[in-house]
């Protein structure tokens, strides 16, 4: 395992557990450190570093476009899992949410594609 792959990973644990001990002291700042594109953005500076030069600004490009339009299907998840949990409890809501959100994606591909956008 290379020395880039293992900041990699680190970095990645340290956000979450980042977010996990502030969301202990503040449901709000912990949201609100979630709701930060943090793991978008170090992906972005990943692909960016590591990508060829002459395709550096169209990976990146391609990237930041296909999370915006992957976003809009896990939204409603958000606004209905802490109805869900009352109703199913915690494993309940994850598993509705995941399953919401695999709903929601396979609706967005296929409404896209009427309108020429291949996700």
């Amino acid at each position: 395992m290379t020395l880039k792959l293992i900041l990699k990973y680190l970095l990645s644990a340290g956000i979450v557990t980042l977010v996990s001990e502030m969301v202990k002291r503040s449901d709000r700042l912990g949201a609100l450190l979630a709701a930060l594109p943090f793991v978008s953005i170090i992906t972005l500076l990943w692909v960016h570093y590591e990508s060829a030069p002459d395709v550096r600004a169209q990976k990146t490009a391609d990237h930041m476009y296909y999370i915006f339009w992957y976003v809009l299907p896990t939204l409603p998840m958000f606004l209905l899992f802490p109805a869900f949990q009352r109703w199913w409890g915690f494993y309940g809501a994850l598993g509705a949410s995941a399953l919401l959100t695999l709903i929601l994606f396979a609706l967005l591909r296929t409404l896209a594609a009427r309108f020429g956008l291949i996700l």
